[in-house]
């Protein structure tokens, strides 16, 4: 079984109970010390996995993800596409990036990893898992890229069931219902998914999705009382509208957009050739660089990509970073990397978490 995002939430609790069933489980996430935690207290239960530290957003990730579990395991029989995050904020209000990356992460994503594994499910007449949410049916206001993406993803789940049903493939859509989380109670999307309710340990969801997989149930709805409570909205949406409003207040300002930092688009390849071209006040943020600005400079590092890498809760870790800003970055770009990220943490806007890493505290100015 592949279980991306593994390392946290639904993801940890389901590969903890899929291990303790007999699977033999690829852990898949993005912060390899909680992945390092989870597969050593699989192996001391008794069970047995391996885990890929991988961005599912990366082009190559699916090929990765399904590489390893061949070479671990031998076969795949089950995909859980698991990995996302929410996005506060009003959907005309969001960046495109912010969108983007709502589409990519929870619709894009895996797709490609299930194209990747496609071949292997065949072989093993497996079976297929998307991770939906209420909200996909009732969408609530301030969330309204990833309503957007997980209403795309009950939608792909259900156009998939039907065509792989041919080749014996089984297709299930999960409505985890309202998960006591990390992201949940930062975010304030467990009080916009319970609808005033108490959210379920991640634990009882895992649970469930276990017993639907066992069963290669079309629909898993993990929390049925939150799933006839979101049916209930979907079929009166005046009530619905009503009950929103009083539900979300405000959720844009209970946490920050949840956006990593952005690859090297065009629109950032054009700002490292010209950072002239972006000049701005010599706010807190640009005095923070201004001791290695001239070194930024020379290696066309431009301002606004650390600028918009500072999104608070993110973890930053170097190498990626430099992959994603200069392709193959060579010693001397990487270093300017570093000397740039140690200034942002001097100013209060990073705190290191490691020799490479650091975990973003507050967005620029």
């Amino acid at each position: 079984m592949i279980v991306t995002g593994a390392s946290s939430g639904i993801g940890r609790a389901l590969a903890f109970a899929a291990a303790k069933a007999g699977y033999r489980v690829m852990l898949v996430a993005r912060r390899q010390e909680r992945l390092e935690e989870v597969a050593a207290a699989i192996g001391s239960g008794g069970g047995e996995c391996a885990y890929l530290v991988a961005d599912v957003t990366d082009v190559n990730a699916p090929s990765r993800i399904v590489d390893a579990t061949r070479k671990a395991f031998g076969r795949i029989d089950v995909v859980v596409n698991n990995a996302g995050v929410g996005a506060p904020g009003t959907l005309l209000e969001q960046s495109d990036d912010a969108i983007e990356y709502q589409w990519q992460l929870h619709v894009v994503a895996p797709l490609r990893i299930s194209r990747a594994a496609l071949r292997d499910l065949r072989a093993t007449h497996g079976q297929l898992l998307f991770v939906g949410s209420g909200l996909a049916r009732v969408p609530a206001p301030g969330f309204g890229a990833y309503c957007a993406a997980k209403a795309a993803v009950r939608a792909v789940a259900i156009q998939l069931r039907r065509e792989l049903s041919k080749d014996g493939i089984a297709v299930t859509y999960v409505d985890p219902g309202a998960v006591d989380t990390e992201f949940s109670q930062a975010s304030g999307m467990q009080r916009a998914e319970e609808g005033g309710g108490v959210a379920v340990a991640p634990d009882r969801v895992a649970r469930t999705i276990l017993r639907g997989i066992e069963r290669r149930a079309r629909r898993i709805n993990a929390t049925p009382w939150q799933t006839a409570a979101v049916v209930i909205g979907e079929w009166f949406p005046g009530v619905a509208d009503a009950a929103m409003q009083r539900i979300v207040d405000a959720p844009a300002a209970a946490a920050p957009p949840a956006v990593p930092p952005r690859r090297s688009t065009p629109a950032l390849r054009r700002a490292a050739e010209k950072p002239e071209d972006t000049p701005g006040p010599l706010n807190e943020f640009d005095a923070a660089l201004a001791p290695v600005a001239r070194r930024m400079e020379r290696v066309k590092l431009p301002p606004e990509f650390l600028r918009e890498t500072l999104v608070p809760f993110n973890e930053i870790e170097l190498g990626e970073l430099a992959m994603r800003w200069a392709g193959m970055p060579n010693k001397n770009e990487r270093a300017v990397l570093r000397e740039a990220l140690d200034a942002l943490a001097g100013a209060g806007y990073l705190a290191a978490s490691g020799s490479e890493t650091w975990r973003v505290l507050r967005a620029a100015d």
